[in-house]
């Protein structure tokens, strides 16, 4: 089946944990549609830049490049490989865990000394503008982490209204990420209800009709 970009200025509602983890929201910056369309969040440059600043990883005027996209979307398909062995229980690939983990090793891991003219001497962690990206891999990276090794792991799922890709927190039995999947896997049921017991009936007259013919001959 096809996929066919459609446009970014309606995005639907964060699925459940997303404004918990960060890493849920990233994984689902791209979202199926039904009829083959998806929305992708970091498609562009533009639409990668604003995705960032939304959530507080990069300033406005951060000046994304297409380089830099391309990392993201690199990441987010890595990070949803592992949300989806941790939900199917399957081992991980190996170039996802590699993946997660450069991108964690990213983060500065020691502070700068810096002189102020009126206070002195202080420690500052580094953050010129050609490490933003880094510091936004390595944020959504731990976030990641820390999901998938915290508690919350035995509640993730992905929605289960097809064609939705979108990746969940369940909470009780609910295995949809918007009430606009709920009713649509909801109505998905009741026609498959109605179509089987269509079929049923047809295959009960035809049952029915064919008894009634040897029962004359």
């Amino acid at each position: 089946m096809s996929e066919t970009p459609t446009a970014v200025s309606a995005p639907p509602p964060p699925a459940p944990g997303a404004e918990e983890y960060l890493a849920l929201a990233f994984a689902n910056s791209a979202v199926a549609l039904p009829g083959g369309h998806f929305m992708d969040f970091l498609g562009t440059p533009e639409a990668a830049n604003r995705w960032l600043t939304e959530h507080g990883l990069a300033p406005a005027d951060a000046g994304v490049r297409e380089m830099c996209a391309a990392q993201l979307r690199s990441l987010r398909e890595h990070l949803r490989s592992l949300l989806a062995a941790r939900v199917e229980g399957l081992p991980a690939l190996p170039s996802a865990l590699a993946a997660v983990n450069d991108a964690l090793s990213k983060a500065p891991t020691a502070a700068l000394l810096y002189w102020d003219e009126k206070n002195g001497p202080y420690r500052a962690a580094p953050c010129p503008t050609d490490q933003i990206l880094g510091r936004a891999l390595a944020t959504l990276a731990a976030n990641a982490a820390d999901l998938l090794t915290g508690p919350d792991a035995d509640r993730l799922t992905r929605c289960g209204s097809a064609p939705c890709n979108r990746y969940l927190l369940r909470h009780g039995r609910r295995h949809w990420c918007s009430t606009r999947c709920g009713d649509r896997a909801r109505a998905a049921r009741a026609y498959a209800r109605r179509t089987r017991g269509q079929e049923d009936s047809s295959a009960q007259r035809d049952s029915s009709a064919q008894a009634d013919s040897q029962e004359k001959d």
